[in-house]
């Protein structure tokens, strides 16, 4: 089904914003509930409020890491295990065995993909993914699983407009006493 009387540019922008839209609905519900109302029902408002202020956090910080579409490749992040389908080159690396995830950011855009994904694993593999792959969204998913992944750094680099690197989680070294 085709909603013919919204701009693609429109519906691209409302699609990547759904999940603070949706928080930002239940906001709008909740207060609508709770006004006026006493007892169970302020209670059960003042509760949608909250729960609608938390789904729009994450929507927010989803929209924010969310990149432009239409890059090179496709990412399949699958039971521990990231993998990228590229045109040229592609590979997969295994969660379990990551030492350092970073991302390259480069002064090329926003005419370019300017924003690629850099997971090294133990014994030197590294792959390299565009942030514009499709499926590039569920690198912020696949985070999750790494503790201590700075979700901040994430954010950063997509709004980076200068060549550096941003590291998002490194392995700790255990020391042997």
């Amino acid at each position: 089904m085709s909603i013919g009387f919204i701009r693609p540019e429109l519906r691209e922008q409302l699609f990547r914003w759904r999940e603070a839209l949706v928080g930002l609905a239940v906001i709008l519900l909740g207060i609508w509930w709770a006004k006026g109302a006493f007892g169970f029902h302020l209670w059960l408002g003042i509760g949608m409020i909250v729960l609608g202020g938390v789904i729009a956090w994450e929507g927010l910080r989803r929209a924010r890491f969310r990149p432009g579409s239409g890059g090179a490749g496709v990412v399949e992040v699958d039971e521990r295990q990231v993998t990228y389908f590229g045109p040229e080159a592609g590979g997969s690396v295994s969660l379990d065995a990551l030492v350092r995830v970073t991302i390259l950011t480069t002064d090329d855009g926003p005419v370019q993909d300017d924003v690629h994904w850099i997971f090294e694993e133990e014994g030197g593999a590294t792959l390299m993914i565009p942030a514009a792959a499709a499926g590039a969204e569920q690198l912020f998913d696949a985070l999750a699983v790494l503790p201590g992944a700075n979700y901040q750094a994430v954010l950063t680099a997509m709004g980076s407009a200068v060549r550096e690197r941003h590291l998002v989680w490194e392995k700790e070294h255990r020391r042997l006493h």
